[in-house]
């Protein structure tokens, strides 16, 4: 028997052998996990302190209160986004919201029982005559059996929710007066908060991402109400004050926008719609409500005849520019500059001749390649161009000293630079008699087609020679004014194909000179202004103008002023990178409806979700996706029926509103 149970421990000590391996990793496994820091020693602070009744004292390095509210009211109607939106964007402050669905049958033996207590309180009501209580419990009875048949018929389902919040802050009388602010905020949504007195700690647990619910507090939804309670609704787009520019269709409330909020990365805006889809209506409404409501100045680069109205409406300047229009534009036209030394912040007035010089050259160059977009034009054509206009400036001994911008001053008298005659400025035809002079003396075989080219193309724009394209040679019998509301420059009467794109990039570097360059870079001082150019793409194909729209895209800013541009096809931006520029310096887009073969694009480009890209296939007119920054909203414009009369572009609406109009006129001529 001795040998046996010696046999047996020895069987026992080989089996605890055979596991002293795995007893060992485990023991060494302990030790080492053993001081292992995990998430609630990282995050929770040194310590709670719970005694008193209507707080918390969170003490870490520095000490923060903490005060948990319950939901002891709410109203008899839920509305989305509404019903806790005040709480869910207060501040410091965390939300719970406890949800437990109520059985069906619960739910009937329950609505049954109370159909039978409204219906017993409502034959009490009658027999004492209190007609107003007996329909009060009438309807409440009919709402009662409207929900049990609903939920009989599984269409609906009743939820028990529990509703409680945290409010932190830094000291106890910070804490006492975030919580009459949030009492009063929610209030003004029959929504009663009350601290959870004496039970703060289990509270603050309840409200601790345990899913522990505590508390029990609950009050009773049906399936459409306990959806409001999701804080589910759109980021907020738009700024704090500005123009009521549209209404959010998502949440139904309107969104103030301001063009010129210093939250924006830059000023400018691209409006992009199918035809028809209302961008002459929106531009013009903002452009409307900016000059009404804001001061902002507007001018506007016209391609199809259609903001005159809104320039009689604003009290501003309509010009019309054609070739039998007496209205001449000279692009050589070169105006002081007011300049910000970024060391001192001292301003001063400076010439820049050779910014301008470029900026001439570069419209003779798209002159000369002309409708046909000539490959004879290339480098040596362009040298030509710049000289010329630099001897032409050169000529009148205009440099960069600002004195050289006025005439000389008779008889040692004193004036003001801004009282000051300034001289004539060359012209398209002084410089075509300049090349003319330049061909017959030149020598150089390399330059002679080129010469011989110019004389011939550029013979059509100059008035001398009776070109028909002579609108923009001569000294400018028009100046841009300060403190007008609306400028609006009309070249719709002007050839589609070519000259109305050369009129576009002229005007723009005129544009630059007399209307943007006049403006302080001291953003106090700045005038705040917009420059609209309609219907950009007819730009597109000519290099030098896409090259002056980048230019004028990125130091718009500077100037304080927004540079807006509008085009139905976004494909062509899409097709050349060149113009990149504009849309990377627009923090503003403003897509309306949109053809399916362009909508590709603009998702490729603006990173559109499906549902995004889908809206905009199918949206109504005036109703677009507006991106401010990273934030977006789907919106719908409606202007007032008084804006209506200048802001409508459809044709036979125009006739109503006329229409409409001369009634009026009839009826007030009768007396009536």
């Amino acid at each position: 028997m001795k040998k046996k149970a010696e046999h047996n421990n020895n069987n026992d000590n080989q089996a605890m052998n055979a596991y002293n391996p795995l007893i060992n990793s485990v023991e060494e496994q302990t030790l080492l996990e053993k001081n292992k820091k995990n998430l609630k020693d990282l995050i929770a602070p040194a310590g709670i302190d719970a005694t008193h009744t209507n707080h918390l004292e969170i003490i870490s390095s520095k000490k923060k209160y903490a005060r948990t509210m319950i939901v002891t009211t709410i109203p008899r109607m839920c509305t989305f986004p509404e019903f806790l939106r005040g709480m869910y964007t207060f501040g410091d402050l965390n939300t719970s919201v406890f949800i437990n669905p109520i059985s069906e049958s619960t739910s009937q033996t329950d609505l049954n029982r109370t159909i039978n207590e409204l219906e017993s309180e409502r034959v009490v009501a009658m027999d004492r005559g209190d007609i107003n209580r007996e329909r009060l419990l009438a309807q409440k009875r009919i709402e009662a059996e409207d929900l049990r048949d609903e939920i009989a018929a599984g269409f609906n389902k009743l939820f028990q929710a529990s509703m409680m919040c945290t409010l932190f802050a830094y000291s106890l009388e910070d804490l006492d007066k975030n919580t009459e602010m949030l009492s009063a905020e929610m209030s003004k949504t029959l929504i009663g908060l009350k601290p959870a007195w004496a039970i703060q700690e289990q509270a603050f647990r309840s409200n601790m991402p345990f899913c522990d619910n505590k508390i029990g507090k609950n009050h009773t939804f049906d399936r459409s109400s306990m959806g409001t309670v999701f804080p589910f609704f759109t980021s907020e787009v738009g700024h704090q004050t500005g123009i009521p520019i549209a209404f959010n269709r998502q949440t139904g409330l309107p969104i103030l926008f301001d063009n010129f909020s210093p939250k924006l990365t830059n000023y400018n805006m691209v409006i992009f719609g199918k035809s028809g889809a209302g961008k002459g209506v929106t531009i013009k409404t903002i452009t409307a409500r900016s000059s009404v409501l804001m001061g902002i100045e507007s001018l506007a680069l016209d391609a199809e005849g259609e903001y005159g109205i809104v320039a009689e409406s604003l009290g501003g300047i309509n010009v019309n520019i054609s070739p039998n229009s007496k209205t001449i534009i000279n692009l050589f036209d070169i105006e002081p500059e007011v300049t910000r030394d970024e060391i001192t912040g001292k301003e001063r007035v400076a010439l820049n001749v050779e910014n301008k010089v470029e900026d001439v050259t570069q419209a003779l160059l798209t002159m000369a390649r002309g409708s046909t977009r000539s490959r004879e034009v290339n480098e040596l054509t362009k040298q030509i161009i710049a000289e010329a206009v630099a001897d032409e400036y050169m000529s009148l001994g205009i440099t960069n000293n600002i004195e050289s911008l006025y005439k000389p001053i008779q008889n040692g008298e004193i004036k003001k630079l801004e009282d000051r005659e300034k001289k004539e400025m060359p012209t398209i035809g002084s410089w075509y008699r300049r090349i003319l002079a330049n061909e017959k003396s030149n020598t150089n075989p390399d330059y002679r087609f080129h010469y011989s080219y110019l004389v011939k193309v550029m013979k059509q724009y100059i008035r001398e020679y009776d070109g028909q394209m002579a609108y923009f040679d001569g000294q400018s019998t028009f100046e841009l004014l300060d403190d007008v509301p609306f400028i609006n420059l009309d070249i719709s009467q002007l050839e589609e194909r070519f000259a109305r794109p050369l009129a576009q990039q002229i005007l723009l570097s005129w544009i630059w000179e007399k209307y943007v360059k006049k403006n302080s870079e001291d953003k106090k001082k700045a005038k705040k202004k917009r420059v609209l150019i309609d219907e950009a793409w007819m730009l597109l194909p000519y290099p030098e103008a896409v090259d002056f729209l980048n230019t004028m895209a990125r130091r718009a800013r500077k100037r304080n002023v927004s540079l807006c541009v509008m085009s139905q096809k976004f494909q062509d931006f899409y097709e050349k990178p060149e113009v990149q520029a504009v849309l990377t310096s627009s923090d503003t887009k403003l897509f309306l409806a949109q053809d399916k073969s362009e909508i590709q694009y603009l998702k490729e480009v603006f990173k559109l979700s499906e549902g995004e890209s889908a809206f905009l296939t199918t949206c109504n007119r005036g109703e677009g996706l507006l991106k401010v920054g990273p934030d977006s909203a789907i919106i719908a414009i409606q202007p007032t029926q008084k804006e209506f009369e200048f802001v409508e572009t459809n044709v036979n609406e125009m006739k109503k509103i006329q229409e409409r109009k001369k009634q009026e006129a009839a009826r007030k001529s009768r007396g009536y």
